[in-house]
């Protein structure tokens, strides 16, 4: 009988427990998130770099399940780094760290970018359809946050290691003149020791109940990345802090409350080849600290509502069929830095995405134009479907699992004849591994990638009637490399090493959590 309710009690545990969500919260590329509350509607913000649109904005009801809405940032500016001019590139550079605040009924969003040597900041009334008012100034403050506190003062909080404080003018639009101007806390890495790595960063700056909360990054030697917190009674001063949690190097990021009082502390963690993805910990109250995680551990559930996955929301399936009234390309599309948008299309043939070529060049990551989508886990795959009778001598289109060590399948006119060729990356350095001759007009793609357990695995397969997939070259490993600073994206590439004027049309692009 024991043995009988035990087992009752295991099955219904466990059913119990698949019904809360599950950490990682979500199982993608969303680094350097930043999230607040209005009313019942939490709104999220995240690094994207040298990607174009930048700084998206998600929504979400439960904290869980999020979609894109917007972005802030239509692009960063216009050189040759961000638009694949002249051999230059932006990648791991762009806008970096973004905040996001609301105050008077209008929406904050800031971010700054080592590129231009600029902060920027985005305002709105109407976070989902805008329109955005862009703000820049000179220096790019680094990993900032932005406070507005009760008395009407506006502060930000940057730095690494020493940090900063600065009196913005209320509209933001600058540094306020004779304005509060100071070090805020001289050694802020100091209560995670003295051998460290990567000094307190990634500051988000809070006012909760009458004191300021400090919430910060820090990496020490032959450590995982630790959450410091730092609190005081006074915007000046002085701060007392702690390590605030120290497990699976879950780390960076910040508080959040729900309706019903609950409080989280939302931060991310470095999961490989797939990216930085978010995890978050229940948070109590205990003498005016916020004590993070479950007996200082990340705990594997939550009490919040489980995930119904990142489809449609983070990621989403596109038969480019586009009905009147449709975004030209819907917010989970990205391209791969400044596109061109004279070369490319949904319009010019009803369910087809044209790529012309946009750019000549014999490096992939140098390419025009290439349309990207995050890769995520703990399996995925991409399918699509190319027609290629348009194309050009010295033309290569196809299907990518993009970083620094790329790997692709791609169709390459040349010689008067087309070949599928794999394309592999170790180290940088990229190697044609098979190739195969190919007589007709379409071409069936297929990327495949493995994070489970940080495997960081991808394999690529072409098709001749959508059905039958055979594997092309080598199984590649997906390392995360600093160099990009992102996780590996599924793109949809086409360029030209010779001369412009050919085109390819994508008839889809089909997503699935498995590989």
């Amino acid at each position: 009988m024991k043995k009988y309710l035990s087992g009752i009690l295991l099955f219904f545990g466990i059913s119990l427990a698949a019904q809360k969500a599950q950490n990682p919260v979500i199982f993608a590329d969303v680094p350097d998130l930043s999230i607040i509350r209005v009313g019942s509607d939490y709104y999220m913000s995240s690094t994207t770099m040298h990607m174009s649109p930048g700084v998206p904005i998600m929504k979400s009801k439960d904290l869980i399940n999020w979609k894109i809405i917007n972005y802030a940032s239509n692009t960063l500016g216009n050189t040759d780094e961000l638009n694949l001019d002249n051999d230059k590139n932006n990648y791991g550079r762009g806008s970096w760290a973004s905040n996001i605040r609301f105050h008077n009924n209008t929406f904050y969003v800031t971010t700054f970018a080592q590129t231009t040597g600029k902060t920027y900041v985005y305002t709105t009334k109407d976070i989902e359809k805008g329109p955005w008012k862009e703000i820049s100034f000179s220096p790019a403050y680094h990993d900032h946050s932005i406070l507005f506190d009760d008395d009407g003062r506006v502060y930000m909080v940057y730095g690494n290691g020493r940090l900063f404080i600065k009196e913005l003018k209320s509209d933001l639009s600058g540094i306020k003149e004779n304005g509060l101007d100071q070090v805020l806390i001289e050694n802020a890495s100091s209560p995670a020791g003295n051998a460290i790595m990567l000094g307190a960063e990634g500051s988000q700056l809070y006012k909760i109940k009458g004191k300021y909360y400090l919430f910060n990054i820090v990496w020490p030697k032959d450590g995982m990345r630790t959450v410091l917190i730092h609190r005081a009674d006074k915007i000046t001063g002085p701060w007392e802090g702690k390590i605030g949690l120290q497990d699976l190097g879950v780390a960076q990021g910040g508080l959040i409350d729900t309706p019903d009082g609950k409080w989280f502390s939302y931060l991310f963690r470095d999961y490989g080849g797939v990216g930085r993805i978010p995890y978050f910990v229940p948070v109590k109250w205990e003498d005016g600290w916020p004590i993070l995680g479950e007996n200082n551990k990340v705990s594997q559930y939550l009490d919040l509502p489980e995930s119904k996955g990142l489809i449609p929301g983070i990621v989403n399936s596109d038969d480019f069929d586009r009905k009147k009234g449709d975004k030209d390309l819907p917010l989970v599309w990205q391209w791969n830095h400044n596109p061109d948008n004279s070369f490319w299309s949904v319009k010019e043939r009803k369910g087809y995405l044209r790529l012309k070529t946009a750019s000549k060049t014999n490096t992939f990551t140098q390419a025009k134009n290439t349309l990207t989508q995050r890769t995520f886990g703990p399996e995925c795959s991409g399918i699509t479907l190319l027609e290629v009778s348009k194309m050009k001598e010295g033309d290569f289109a196809g299907l990518s699992l993009l970083q620094k060590d790329f790997g692709l399948v791609g169709i390459k006119a040349e010689n008067g004849s087309k070949r599928i060729v794999m394309v592999e990356t170790i180290d940088g350095i990229s190697k044609e591994i098979q190739s195969v001759s190919f007589t007709g007009t379409k071409i069936y793609f297929k990327a495949a990638c493995n994070f489970k357990d940080k495997a960081d695995l991808g394999r690529f397969y072409y098709s001749l009637d959508g059905k039958e997939w055979i594997a092309i070259g080598n199984i590649i490993k997906m390392p995360y490399t600093l160099p990009h600073f992102m996780g590996y994206r599924f793109g949809l590439f086409n360029y030209a090493e010779k001369d412009l004027g050919g085109y390819i049309d994508f008839d889809y692009f089909h997503l699935d959590n498995k590989n």
